[in-house]
């Protein structure tokens, strides 16, 4: 077992916030040192300045950490059967609804890898879909969501 840590700092300073209008822009400190500008989804509800769009929302955090876990295990599974990759692109996508309890969810997720090979053995389709299929299986961050989670290599 191991713990992992992230403290998430906002600061009021000097606005009001009786009347709702106060930044929802934060700070994400990991316990390597990196820090992630945070902030709620830009909407209707919380238009900017109020948010902060240039920041991470919690929901493509979501996403990202599924798609970025799936990777990992994908390209170790790649490099324990003696190919070589040399590089993945994402472009994974969350989709926000009602789930089956009625509640807002992160309801399916999505992963869309592209993935460039070299090296003496380029895998073949089959070769592929079981490296996917193991990352998935393997991958503790969409075993911890209730999302479904799609892979759908490109």
């Amino acid at each position: 077992m191991s713990q992992h840590t992230a403290v998430i700092e906002w600061q009021r300073g000097d606005q009001p916030f009786s009347d709702n209008k106060y930044s929802r822009a934060h700070n994400w400190t990991f316990d390597g040192g990196a820090v992630v500008r945070g902030s709620s989804t830009p909407s209707a509800m919380i238009p900017p300045p109020l948010s902060d769009e240039t920041a991470v929302d919690p929901e493509e955090a979501l996403v990202a950490a599924v798609s970025s876990c799936h990777m990992m295990f994908f390209l170790a599974y790649a490099r324990k059967d003696g190919l070589v990759v040399d590089s993945y692109r994402d472009a994974a996508e969350g989709t926000l609804g009602k789930d089956e309890r009625g509640k807002m969810s992160i309801t399916d997720i999505v992963l869309r890898p592209a993935v460039s090979w070299s090296g003496d053995t380029v895998p073949d389709a089959v070769q592929i879909l079981d490296l996917h299929h193991r990352a998935h299986e393997a991958c503790y961050i969409g075993n911890s969501v209730r999302s479904t989670v799609t892979v759908e290599p490109q």
